[in-house]
């Protein structure tokens, strides 16, 4: 009887110390990325992107953070043919890695918004995976494309009054998601690309013309007369190729 109760108990004892284990969260590391479509990451050089975990079933947020670092190594990510699993970051390429306590397996949605020092060009990128109690996501970890130009009007400024009689010049500074140069005949090169100013009066558009490469690298103009009146400048940038797009907006007031 006596050792009856001794095996009891003793099982009894195996079985709590087992639960015990089975309860204790992991630390689980997950590393994630923002890369521009066409281009590098997206770090600190464009205030980064903002990165959010979170519990897909409940919406509970269980990691957020903004992507540090400089936007990789050109010659790997643009020039070199990759291999499978081949990486394309190093120790100094951004992105943002969270340490998750997890005490059994939990399906996230993990979403990348940025880039975050260009408000009128952010986008955001979302997907969804499982993640499990201590197998860690490392390397490249999980990479989200942020697509577009970073498109942004330098002149004329919001609201500016110009006088008729003279040219009204439309003046942007247009650079890929990462902050990478827009040039002609560049890696980046502004010969394949589509950049227009369109020019609208009310719900009336009035001129659709195309900006040219200025001296300085990602600076774009074109210049036009005007009559008297109210009128709205929309700067895009499209890539026939690669479909990336981007658009900026200003006012300008003609006396």
């Amino acid at each position: 009887m006596k050792i009856s109760h001794l095996l009891s108990r003793s099982c009894f004892l195996v079985l709590f110390l087992l639960c015990c284990v089975l309860a204790q969260a992991q630390e689980t590391s997950i590393t994630v990325r923002a890369r521009a479509k066409d281009a590098k990451f997206i770090g600190s050089s464009m205030g980064g992107a903002r990165i959010l975990i979170k519990n897909a079933e409940t919406g509970k947020i269980l990691a957020e953070g903004v992507t540090e670092g400089d936007t990789g190594n050109t010659e790997k990510i643009m020039k070199q043919a990759h291999e499978r699993y081949q990486g394309l970051s190093d120790n100094n390429t951004a992105g943002f890695t969270a340490i998750l306590e997890l005490k059994k397996p939990v399906f996230v949605t993990v979403e990348a918004h940025g880039p975050l020092n260009s408000k009128q060009a952010a986008v955001t990128s979302s997907t969804q995976l499982w993640l499990f109690p201590g197998k860690d996501i490392t390397g490249d970890g999980l990479v989200l494309e942020l697509p577009g130009f970073a498109v942004n009007i330098l002149s004329h400024q919001t609201h500016e009054t110009v006088v008729a009689e003279k040219h009204v010049e439309i003046k942007a500074n247009i650079v890929m998601m990462c902050g990478c140069p827009v040039t002609e005949e560049g890696l980046w090169d502004a010969n394949q690309y589509e950049i227009k100013a369109i020019i609208s009066r009310g719900p009336n558009q009035l001129q659709e013309i195309s900006l040219e490469s200025a001296e300085k690298p990602s600076t774009f103009t074109a210049t036009t007369r005007l009559d008297p009146g109210n009128y709205d400048i929309m700067v895009y940038a499209f890539d026939p190729v690669s479909g990336n797009s981007g658009l900026d907006t200003t006012n300008v007031i003609v006396k």
